[in-house]
């Protein structure tokens, strides 16, 4: 109504000096004053009113176009984030994976200050508060993306623990099938496989001219993970994974009614053709290509041995973790945390010498279970630190599935992961084990709350349903913050110790110093592991110069310290990402008792016993986000 009244300002003024006159007929001087100036107002109001909303419907429609676009440059993401593509205006069908063009990695600099100067152009002071901590989001993410940007050839996509060839057969098995247009999409994207990888392939050709080729020993992992993930023998004899889990969809589609049993063969042997005459092969291709290019890595170590690592390492760092201190700062956190939990644990093994022996055996001492109830056990005792997950617009249960990574995977998998869902259907998860790394019930029991509840899983939901409930643009969903997610993960995970001891301690008492002992154990391996990726990457440690770390602790094995060494080299900032997000939460939460223990607008200060409750609602109504951003966040908002 106002919006539509402020199109014609000289109709407001008339219809209401008319009414004034039918109302009585004369007016005094001091009369029309008062009329005046409270028409001047309301027209003052109207206006900064319209210009508020002006700015931010120009953002909102900004924010939207930016999803999109970032959502339908790749089918796979695109299919992961949105359910219901026709609610967008989205044919995903037309949808076809990015196929990289000589050069182009030169190209996103510029295109990344296209989008920073076409946002620039909204004032960000003129918006409402939510939409100015978007606003601030997004600068920060696309300044922080344009630093590593101009360094095109050192990112690596071929990574083996991290690349596209070991990523991409995971999500083609979880890629969700819910019609007969799922089923023709998903495989029109393996179509599209050898034309993906052609693409990868002229990116590191490029990157082996630019003297920025993989180490040869990472070559060679390469190499084995393509013949490894599109083994011929599986394939043929129909037991790879991808064809085993490709008939488990057909067959519940069966069960629905949507397709018949003549038409499930027919879509089975039409992707077994495709997966041994079109994938299978793109695979060896990749393989072969890698073979060539061996030999033009120079370097085996970290990005500081390269001109210009030690920038890129810095830009990867605010990118990937989300912190923007400097890496003077980051090694005294990191110090600092390593001394405390160390001296911590040495008290703990001096007060209780069987801890050694305990530590060594790792005993099983929760009670027997599964993973489905540690989960529900999990769900249930966090109630009081942690807020419920809003309802959402359906109300819908939130149900969750645990499987097994293949064992074809597991050496190239991650102990355990979360497949998010899309954000219009977050009642649907799907969790992941790599039996090959969680072995004991312990490890079970903490990387469920790692990556369930209150993790991954805990984490995506309350905030995808938070945002719909309060209208809040999706942008948090295709910038990623690393740091952040990985960081609460690993911040619910060490709490997570607390509550195996509850379940634990009554049956064995000696569980809650183990358990606190595994923390500790735990926290001075990832600590460690962080101050060796800045110490590779950024002070350009060798080989030799860990070794002799490892040596000085006398904790590994000369194979293991290699694998350390090589995995850390290959995957700059994997750990600070994890531990250094941690810490970055632990920081906030300093500042945050101490913000909160005054008053604010209530009149009341933050009631010690509900402190982490409010705390936990503050990083989940915020986040995912950088640290600096959240730090200025914490300041203005009122638990």
């Amino acid at each position: 109504m106002i919006r539509s009244l402020f199109i014609s300002p000289s109709h407001i003024f008339i219809q209401i000096s008319v009414e004034g006159i039918l109302l009585k007929r004369i007016l005094t001087l001091k009369q029309w004053a008062a009329t005046l100036i409270l028409l001047g107002g309301f027209c003052t109001s109207t206006l900064l009113y319209y210009t508020h909303h002006h700015h931010d419907a120009r953002f909102e429609t900004f924010g939207k176009e930016f999803f999109l676009n970032e959502v339908q440059s790749n089918p796979i993401h695109f299919h992961y984030t949105i359910d219901d593509a026709a609610s967008y205006g989205i044919d995903e069908s037309s949808l076809t994976l990015p196929i990289y063009h000589p050069g182009e990695a030169s190209n996103d600099i510029y295109e990344l200050s296209q989008v920073r100067t076409e946002l620039s152009t909204i004032d960000r002071d003129l918006l409402k508060e939510d939409n100015q901590y978007l606003y601030d989001l997004l600068d920060t993410y696309l300044s922080a993306t344009a630093g590593t940007a101009a360094c095109p050839y050192f990112a690596e996509p071929l990574s083996p623990s991290s690349g596209a060839p070991s990523e991409l057969p995971v999500l083609l098995a979880e890629y969700q099938l819910g019609s007969v247009e799922d089923i023709e999409n998903y495989l029109a994207i393996l179509s599209q496989i050898p034309g993906y990888f052609d693409g990868l392939i002229v990116y590191e050709q490029e990157k082996a001219a630019a003297g920025l080729f993989m180490a040869d020993v990472t070559a060679d992992k390469a190499i084995a993970q393509c013949s490894a993930l599109m083994d011929m023998d599986s394939l043929t004899e129909g037991t790879h994974f991808l064809t085993v889990t490709f008939k488990e969809r057909l067959d519940d589609l069966m069960e629905q009614g949507i397709i018949n049993q003549e038409q499930s063969l027919s879509y089975q042997a039409e992707h077994d053709r495709l997966l041994t005459t079109v994938v299978a092969p793109a695979y060896d291709k990749l393989a072969d290509e890698i073979t060539l290019l061996k030999g033009n890595g120079k370097n085996i170590g970290g990005l500081a041995q390269y001109d210009g690592g030690r920038d890129y390492y810095l830009a990867l760092l605010r990118l990937r973790t989300g912190s923007y201190r400097d890496i003077a700062e980051i090694k005294r956190i990191l110090y600092q945390d390593l001394q405390f939990n160390y001296e911590s644990l040495i008290h703990l093994l001096q007060a209780d010498p069987a801890l050694k022996d305990m530590i060594l055996h790792k005993p099983m001492l929760l009670p027997e279970s599964t993973p489905e109830k540690y989960l529900s056990y999990l769900q249930t005792v966090i109630q009081e630190d942690y807020p419920a997950i809003p309802a959402g617009k359906d109300n819908a249960q939130i149900h969750s599935v645990v499987k097994y990574v293949d064992p074809s995977l597991e050496p190239y998998s991650a102990p355990a992961f979360y497949m998010t869902p899309p954000i219009d259907n977050v009642s649907d998860n799907v969790i992941y084990i790599n039996n090959q790394d969680t072995s004991g019930d312990l490890a079970l029991f903490t990387t469920l709350a790692h990556e369930g509840y209150p993790g991954h899983l805990y984490q995506t939901v309350y905030s995808q349903r938070y945002w719909d409930e309060h209208e809040i643009l999706p942008l948090q969903n295709v910038l990623y913050y690393g740091g952040f997610i990985e960081g609460w993960a690993m911040y619910v995970e060490l709490a997570s110790y607390d509550y195996a001891i509850q379940l634990a301690e009554s049956a064995h008492p000696e569980a809650v110093r183990y358990y606190q002992a595994c923390r500790l154990d735990r926290q001075i391996q990832l600590c460690l592991y962080s101050l060796l990726d800045v110490s590779i990457h950024y002070d350009g440690a060798s080989l030799e110069d860990v070794r002799r770390i490892f040596a000085a602790l006398g904790t590994m094995t000369d194979e293991s310290v290699q694998a350390v060494y090589q995995y850390i080299a290959e995957e700059p900032c994997n750990y600070l990402k994890y531990y250094l997000g941690y810490l970055e939460i632990m920081e906030l939460k300093k500042q945050a008792s101490v913000i909160w223990s005054e008053p604010g607008e209530t009149g009341a200060a933050c009631n010690p016993e509900t402190f982490p409750y409010q705390f936990h609602c503050f990083l989940l109504q915020n986040g995912p986000a950088d640290y600096r951003s959240l730090a200025a966040r914490l300041v203005s908002w009122n638990p």
